[in-house]
């Protein structure tokens, strides 16, 4: 997967702030017209089974973050009976992060995201805010995408009174169907009303599409001057194979930071955690991953390359990773959890071919499903990855248990002992390639008839 870059974007979000501009002046001009789709809302689906690898003792207790609330409704925007929209509010002074998905095919939202943060501005005291739907994903809409996000966040920013390019939105669901997006604004009063610091929870909840667990996670850093707290949510359960970050993920942080500084950290840990799952091979229209920083801690400033600045990115890193783990454990279908870790290649580059590759293999993932130690379909994985191997020099573990080296079975492997490590929740295939210093670590999960039950449902 390639790294986060802005330049790919930076022309067309050039374009798309100039056609944002007139939309606006056009939105500012006439009252919001109704959404597209005024089709009663479908009864919601009874909720799928909490996944096995789900943590234990449910959502965590995360702490509040001083100068960010939540609010969550129901708008009906696909299913009657449940929260499927989210708004969040952030205090005035607020820095804003975010990485996409790089995908061709990406939502009005991503963009519009996109262009609002590409213009990389210093801090601000101005207010800030995030709202989010579940159920349709605005995506491939055409130029009603636009019309709709324009709606919405310039609903929430009259309702709120901070500027439109300091409102962010996010959009998850079924790819083509127009936005009803008065569904959306008729409930940005409720929203506002019910705005609450310690509302996060009904927050995670409000995004899911197919999750069966909400998804939670936080740290707290000692500054100087006093702690810096960290609490995250996300969304994600299949359409799994970011390149970027992963889903819809927001992290929130009281830490004082510039916005500049705040970006830097967030791009370059997203390969290592966000970049480095996947449940299916499939990219999303819609990956997002916005992190905000209210600044409202009582510590001091964080200055890049120092103690606390390499100490806030380690648990920033950590969030991350906890919840691209939880992502994972809420795979479509899951039932085992699975390590990949691949070393000895030539370079980092292949390690991540030869990673993915055995990750994204459905033979490979329906043997775990059967706790089958096939390792010749490791074999092949690695064969087809497009990474330099050589067979005389692959040596492949299930666990601590050696099963193959020197181009062959190795002589003390029995077949109960990789049978053995098969059957338990928590998965580490081992691969080195014997070549080089080049290594990476992946995690994914098995392939199972529930991924298929889930997926060929999914739009009824």
């Amino acid at each position: 997967m390639a790294k986060h870059k802005t330049g790919d974007w930076k022309a067309e979000a050039k374009k798309l702030r100039q056609k944002v501009s007139k939309l606006r002046k056009k939105l500012d001009a006439e009252p919001v017209a109704a959404g597209a789709d005024t089709a009663p809302a479908k009864p919601a689906k009874a909720p799928n089974p909490v996944s096995p690898l789900a943590p234990k003792g449910g959502f965590p207790a995360l702490p509040v973050i001083a100068g960010v609330e939540f609010a969550a409704v129901e708008a009906g925007v696909r299913y009657k009976n449940r929260t499927d929209v989210m708004l969040v509010r952030l205090a005035p002074g607020t820095a804003v992060a975010g990485v996409f998905t790089r995908s061709s095919t990406r939502a009005a939202c991503v963009l519009d995201c996109q262009a609002k943060l590409a213009t990389r501005k210093p801090a601000t005291d101005e207010g800030a805010a995030i709202i989010v739907n579940s159920g349709n994903a605005n995506a491939f809409t055409g130029a009603a995408g636009q019309d709709a996000v324009d709606a919405v966040t310039g609903a929430v920013a009259e309702k709120l009174g901070i500027p439109r390019a300091r409102v962010f939105s996010s959009s998850t669901g079924v790819i083509g169907e127009p936005l009803p997006f008065d569904r959306i604004t008729a409930k940005i009063g409720d929203l506002q009303g019910a705005l609450d610091p310690a509302g996060i929870e009904m927050a995670a909840r409000a995004i899911m599409t197919t999750d069966t667990f909400p998804k939670g996670a936080m740290a707290e850093v000692a500054g100087e001057g006093g702690p810096i707290r960290i609490a995250g949510i996300a969304k994600g359960s299949g359409m799994i194979a970011p390149d970027m970050a992963t889903m819809l993920v927001y992290i929130f942080t009281d830490a004082k930071i510039e916005p500049a500084a705040l970006q830097k950290m967030l791009s370059r840990n997203v390969d290592e955690t966000f970049n480095a799952i996947t449940v299916d091979s499939d990219t999303s229209t819609s990956d997002a991953l916005i992190l905000a920083a209210t600044g409202q801690s009582p510590a001091a400033e964080i200055k890049l390359r120092t103690p606390v600045a390499k100490a806030f990115e380690a648990a920033l890193r950590g969030v991350m990773m906890d919840l691209a783990h939880q992502v994972i454990r809420d795979g479509e279908g899951a039932t085992k959890f699975v390590e990949i870790r691949v070393t000895g290649a030539a370079d980092a580059a292949d390690a991540h071919r030869v990673a993915m590759a055995i990750a994204n293999s459905p033979l490979v993932k329906t043997a775990i499903a059967g706790e089958d130690p096939n390792w010749g379909r490791i074999v092949a994985a690695v064969g087809k990855s497009g990474a330099l191997a050589d067979r005389d020099r692959l040596t492949i573990r299930f666990g601590d248990v050696l099963v193959a080296e020197k181009g062959w079975r190795a002589p003390d492997y029995r077949e109960e002992d990789g049978a053995a490590h098969m059957k338990g929740q928590e998965l580490l295939i081992q691969v080195d390639l014997g070549l080089g210093k080049g290594a990476k670590t992946v995690w994914t999960c098995d392939l199972t008839h529930r991924y298929i039950d889930i997926n060929a449902d999914y739009r009824s």
